[in-house]
């Protein structure tokens, strides 16, 4: 059977990564049963071919109406589909879709009839703000990091910004590749409007990763592998906290005088 990927190298790039990242997640240990979702804007790699191709799936409502997004194609996790099958055949535990003219509702257009994510609408409202804003951001990853969730369960590290310092202060790389840390958004009902409607808020307040309390993370950048980048570095940070507790000592992490150092070296944003 013919592939929407065959001839479109650049499409097959990603969803490829996608592939890949989704591997990731899994043998991390952070996408357990169908947890977690992926969705990456591929328009600028479709293409008349594309198109033209019709639709292979009834027109579905998004459930909101979301402007900037008429004409554009989605990448999309599958609901009810195993990140670790997602890895290893991508076009039948996802698909692409095709947004719309009335921007809230979309077809699916390649390879099966593959419905994405109930999480989607939540997906594609990020990515309608990211667009209006012009922002380069094209992919979006929810999952579910052991040791970060671990952090959400006292409600100190819930309070703004308090994460983000603990997380920079443990090793180096966190602040200078995560450097606008990590927004918290208390728990809210998973798929939620809501939910969608302050991850929406935290981002605006200049976060590209969003925790979600007792849930995971939520994490946009430029594709796929950055925003899986941002998650696995933040990670790292929270295991260093986590080994020292278990070693019986609060750790001391960097001053603020040497996370200051860093910002102005490699010219951060905060």
């Amino acid at each position: 059977m013919k592939s929407i990927l065959d001839n479109h190298v650049e499409l097959k790039q990603v969803v490829d990564n996608v592939a890949e990242v989704a591997g990731y997640l899994w043998q991390k240990g952070w996408a357990e049963r169908n947890g977690g979702n992926i969705t990456v804007n591929v328009t600028e790699h479709i293409d008349d071919e594309v198109r033209a191709l019709p639709a292979i799936s009834p027109v579905y409502p998004i459930g909101t109406t979301l402007p900037h997004l008429k004409g554009c194609y989605f990448y999309c996790k599958g609901t009810n589909m195993r990140m670790r099958d997602l890895a290893r055949w991508p076009m039948d535990n996802g698909s692409v879709i095709r947004i719309l003219d009335d921007c809230a509702s979309y077809v699916i257009i390649a390879d099966k009839p593959v419905k994405p994510t109930s999480e989607l609408p939540s997906h594609l409202a990020v990515h309608n703000y990211l667009l209006a804003k012009g922002s380069p951001y094209r992919a979006s990853v929810h999952t579910h990091p052991i040791e970060l969730v671990a952090l959400t369960h006292n409600k100190r590290f819930m309070e703004k910004d308090v994460a983000t310092r603990l997380l920079w202060s443990m090793i180096p790389e966190t602040k200078a590749f995560c450097p606008r840390g990590v927004g918290m958004v208390p728990y809210m009902l998973p798929s939620s409007v809501e939910l969608a409607d302050a991850t929406i808020r935290a981002i605006d307040d200049d976060y590209d990763v969003v925790m979600w309390e007792k849930h995971g993370v939520f994490a946009v950048d430029v594709d796929v592998m950055a925003a899986f980048d941002q998650i696995d570095v933040l990670n790292k940070s929270a295991l260093i906290y986590i080994a020292a507790k278990n070693m019986g000592f609060e750790p001391d992490g960097m001053t603020d005088a040497q996370m200051q150092e860093i910002s102005d070296v490699f010219h951060l944003p905060k």
